[in-house]
Order: C-alpha cells, then sequence, then structure tokens
C-alpha cells in the first residue's frame, strides 16, 4: 500500500491549484542556444537581481524613511548612523540602482544589436523598453527622497524642463511638484510615485516581459540561425550559470557600498543659491548635456523645447524600432540601422562624458 509523505502530499495539493508541474515542465524542458554571443542573455537576468536587490533593499529602507520636508533628511541620517547596518543597506540601494540602470542599457543595446526583437518578439522588445523608462523615472524619483540640496535643485531642473512642453507642461509640472515650486508636497508625491504607482506598473511591465521571454525562448541571431547551434538546458546549467553571476553580482554590490558608501550630503534648503556645478545622474547627463549646447532659441522653436521634441522622438523610434527593421523580419542584416545604433551608444558616451569634465 503506497502512503504518500506529508511533503508529497502538500505538493499534491498545490499542483491542484497552481500548476506546480506545468511550471516544473517548462523549466525541465526550456533550451538555450549556445553560440559566440551566448554571454550577452545574461544581462537581461543581471538587470533583473539588481531589480530585486530594490525591492530587498527598499523595503528594508522603508522601515524608518519618513517622507517630509521636516524628517526626510533626518530619518536618512538616523538609517546611516544608528541603525545597524544602515549605512550598508542604503548603500547598496543605490549603488544597485545605478549597477540595474547600466545593465538595461547594455541589455537594450545588445538586443538591438543582434537583432532579438525581430519576430515573433516584437513585444518584448515593446516590453523591455517600457521597463528602461520605468527605470528612469525610478531614477528621477528616489533621488529626491534624502531630501538634500543636489536633490532638491536637480529636481528643480528637472521639472522644469517638464514645464517647457507646450500646452500641457505647466500642468505637469504643477503636478509632479505639488504646485508652484519644489517643496515637501513634491517629496510626497514623489515617494508615492516611487514606492508605488512605479513598483505596480513595472510589475506588470516585468511580468508580461518574463512571460513573453518563457514563451518565444532566446532569439538565435541572424547569421547563427542556420549554423549546428547546440543547445544547453536551462535546468540547471543555465540557471547555475545566472545563480554564479548573481553571486559575483552581490559580491561587486557590497564592496561598492563598504569602499564607497553613498553620501548624504546637506539638508535642502530652498532659499540657499544652486550648489556649483550641478549636474543630474549620470544616466541622464547625454540629454542634460546636449539641452546645454541647444541654442536659446533655433529659428521660432525654444531651444529646449526643440531638444524635449528630439528626445521625445528617439524614445518612441527606440519603441518602434522592430516594425522600423522590415530587413530583419526576412533575416538580413541592417547596416544602416547597424550604423544608427552605434551612433546613438557613441554619442550618449560622449555627452555623458562631456557633463563631468565639460
Amino acid at each position: 500500500m503506497n502512503e504518500r509523505t506529508p511533503k508529497a502530499s502538500v505538493g499534491a495539493w498545490l499542483d491542484r491549484r497552481i500548476g506546480l508541474s506545468a511550471l516544473k515542465s517548462l523549466a525541465m524542458h526550456k533550451q538555450v542556444p549556445m553560440h559566440r554571443h551566448s554571454i550577452w542573455y545574461y544581462l537581461g537576468g543581471m538587470t533583473l537581481f539588481c531589480f530585486l536587490v530594490q525591492i530587498i533593499t527598499g523595503i528594508f529602507l522603508l522601515l524608518y524613511y519618513r517622507p517630509t520636508a521636516e524628517a526626510a533628511f533626518e530619518s536618512v541620517e538616523f538609517i546611516m548612523t544608528d541603525v545597524r547596518f544602515g549605512w550598508l543597506v542604503r548603500s547598496i540601494h543605490s549603488w544597485s540602482a545605478n549597477l540595474m540602470l547600466f545593465f538595461a542599457f547594455v541589455h537594450m543595446f545588445s538586443v538591438f544589436f543582434l537583432r532579438a526583437y525581430r519576430r515573433p518578439r516584437e513585444l518584448t522588445w515593446v516590453s523591455g523598453a517600457f521597463l528602461l523608462f520605468l527605470s528612469l523615472g525610478f531614477g528621477f524619483s528616489g533621488y529626491l527622497l534624502p531630501w538634500n540640496q543636489l536633490a532638491l535643485f536637480a529636481t528643480k531642473v528637472g521639472t522644469d524642463i517638464l514645464g517647457e512642453i507646450p500646452l500641457i507642461g505647466h500642468w505637469l509640472m504643477t503636478v509632479a511638484r505639488g504646485g508652484d515650486d519644489v517643496t515637501g508636497a513634491t517629496l510626497t508625491r514623489f515617494f508615492g510615485i516611487h514606492v508605488a504607482v512605479l513598483p505596480m506598473i513595472a510589475t506588470f511591465f516585468l511580468l508580461s516581459h518574463l512571460a513573453l521571454v518563457q514563451k518565444e525562448g532566446m532569439s538565435v541571431p541572424i547569421g547563427e540561425r542556420y549554423k549546428n547551434v547546440r543547445m544547453m538546458p536551462f535546468f540547471p546549467n543555465f540557471a547555475l550559470r545566472d545563480l554564479v553571476g548573481w553571486t559575483l553580482a552581490l559580491g561587486i554590490l557590497v564592496i561598492l557600498a563598504s569602499v564607497f558608501p553613498w553620501e548624504l550630503g546637506v539638508k535642502a534648503d530652498p532659499l540657499a543659491p544652486a550648489p556649483a556645478g550641478i549636474r543630474p545622474e549620470w544616466y541622464f547627463c547625454f540629454m542634460f548635456q546636449t539641452l546645454k549646447y541647444i541654442p536659446g532659441q533655433v529659428l521660432f522653436i525654444p531651444g529646449e523645447l526643440l531638444g524635449i521634441i528630439g528626445f521625445s522622438l528617439g524614445g518612441l523610434a527606440l519603441v518602434l524600432v522592430p516594425f522600423l527593421d522590415r530587413k530583419a523580419v526576412r533575416e538580413e542584416r541592417n547596416r544602416v540601422l547597424a550604423v544608427i545604433g552605434w551612433v546613438v551608444l557613441v554619442y550618449m558616451a560622449v555627452f555623458t562624458l562631456l557633463a563631468y569634465v565639460a
């Protein structure tokens, strides 16, 4: 007579309700192509790892953080000085935010150059593009939360740019600020956006992106498709490699946070002059530097507005890449698009560098 163990009974109970066997079957049968570009497959997982670190460390910070102009700076100071390992958690949170954006950009460019967006993965690319925009939103909204001098004036500059948009600009700026200027109301709004609105939207796009990746599998680059591409089982081979990468990333995060702890700066004072040489975080620098170089008036269009229109069209083109590249549908290389991609990459790198040295 066969008697089920408690473990088997619990497993069967869960299987009937949430379909564990289907998930297990998917993991066991999934295959990952092996070729000379396989290393790029790990960047999506690395971005996901940094996002998970953001969630975990963000929850710990929420236990002590107080989102008001009177208490925000002091609560972060309390985390860094009085809470055991609070300084480490905050530093890891800040470093992982920067690494998440770094890996997201590298992941996007690798997918672009490998044409991994081509049919039937158009929606995988679109959902990934929106995740990149949301990551930038996390960076922008989270920057103000320590309520220090740099964050205050950087947010003023950022929301001023919003105000330059025709027709709806002033309304957008007022909604973002919670008034005409950056105040405690702005801090409260950015906090709500950072911990509630953006995570809710990001969860939807992240689950959609992961589901699409699972459904369509890993793309084989053009040129490798008709070669004798070997396959690797996702579980345990690829998953273990991912785990090694995540462990290394965690070690690097701890080293960065320990050796270069994230500074808090000086408490925000709206009446104080703007700090000299103020600039946004590195992932916004190429846009910031571009706006500095555009003249105040180009023909009949204000310079900042021209820059905003240009970046908006660039963002739209990024989302529509799979539908613009008709050659990729026919499994052909598109040299024009490849050149455009390299020009954009070099432009972003050069203008980011200029923001620090010019």
